[in-house]
């Protein structure tokens, strides 16, 4: 009997057909129309707040380049990511959203799964290293003093090149990009895994290199960071006005850092539920309506970053205009009272040296 049920499921993995193999047009929306023109205003409005946002924060950062800490290079390289997304991506599932069908065939389709796979890995990697640096900078300060800025830019070269591998991997032919179920946008090949064996360990590599793997640690990190941080709250208070400012400047990066993590992976994880389900559950059984509303959130997530990092400044230049003002008016009173007593030792012993001579 078991032989008999491993035959029948081989059997049923090479008589599935994947929707993009069917008869039927693989790039015809198989929604409403007015669903098409609500999910193309929906990315319009996204694209332009993400393309706005991260812009800002580029340009902003680019002022001030030679002062950027490494968690705030990283940031930027977050922002990079994001307008990568919506400008290379979006004006692709936009216009095939209003269209009603997906426009720029398979060549476009491939390029625009490529696009997104690149910079959605490449912002999770990013993200996952931010949450390191802040681990080591929190938890284990002899070693996240010795992280400085060129460290951060060798990471970087190291995060584009694990994205720019594992995006074009599928190319080598151990994978593809393939239409949405909806038609109108498209993505990794998801459902070769429900084909063959070789496509169950593609995905399963995809699945934990580029989601499982940084989710774990980035999870790790700040679980750590929370702890010590509840640990050490009272420790730093005993400390001078220098050291606790730059606690204030680290639990500042900090929070940015675990925000936009939560966003991320608030935005994905539903979408990388769908896929995996897709991938390894029974064909075709998520609903097409219900595939596209994970696809659309997990689209948004290039927007919110730009909008953490602006309120968690402001509250942190707030922080400083209120509670720090006492600090530095005492550092600059400081700052006279020595300068005082300087001048007046210089002068002392110029009387003396004149009384010498």
């Amino acid at each position: 009997m078991n032989g008999m049920a491993s035959d029948h499921n081989a059997s049923s993995q090479e008589e599935y057909l994947p929707h993009y193999l069917q008869k039927e047009d693989p790039f015809a929306s198989k929604l409403s129309r007015e669903a098409d023109i609500v999910a193309g205003f929906y990315l319009t409005v996204i694209g332009i707040l993400s393309t706005l946002g991260n812009g800002y924060v580029i340009f902003m950062s680019s002022k001030r380049k030679k002062k950027l800490r490494p968690a705030e290079i990283m940031t930027v390289n977050l922002a990079v990511c994001d307008l990568g997304i919506s400008v290379v991506g979006k004006p692709f599932s936009i216009i095939s959203f209003f269209s009603h069908r997906w426009m720029f065939g398979w060549m476009g389709c491939r390029w625009y799964g490529w696009a997104g796979f690149f910079f959605g890995c490449g912002s999770l990697i990013t993200m996952t290293a931010v949450s390191l640096d802040r681990y080591l900078k929190i938890c284990h300060l002899s070693y996240g003093t010795w992280l400085k800025r060129h460290h951060a830019f060798i990471c970087l070269a190291i995060i584009w090149a694990y994205a720019a591998f594992w995006a074009t991997v599928p190319f080598a032919g151990v994978g593809s990009y393939a239409p949405e179920p909806f038609g109108t946008s498209c993505t990794l090949d998801w459902w070769l895994a429900q084909a063959s064996v070789a496509g169950q360990a593609f995905i399963l590599s995809i699945l934990f290199f580029c989601l499982l793997f940084p989710t774990a640690v980035i999870v790790f990190s700040y679980v750590k960071i929370i702890l010590k941080v509840k640990s050490s709250t009272k420790e730093v208070a005993h400390y001078d006005t220098r050291i606790q400012n730059s606690h204030i400047l680290e639990m500042k990066l900090t929070k940015v850092a675990m925000l936009i993590c939560a966003g991320f992976l608030i935005a994905w994880i539903p979408y990388a539920v769908v896929s995996v389900w897709s991938a390894f559950g029974q064909p075709d059984s998520v609903p097409i309506q219900f595939s596209v509303v994970p696809t659309l959130l997990a689209k948004s997530a290039a927007m919110y970053n730009p909008i953490i990092y602006q309120v968690i400044d402001c509250k942190f230049a707030c922080c400083r205009s209120g509670g720090l003002k006492t600090l530095e008016k005492k550092t600059s009173l400081n700052k006279s009272r020595m300068y005082t007593i300087s001048a007046h030792r210089d002068s002392t012993a110029m009387n003396e040296t004149q009384l010498e001579v």
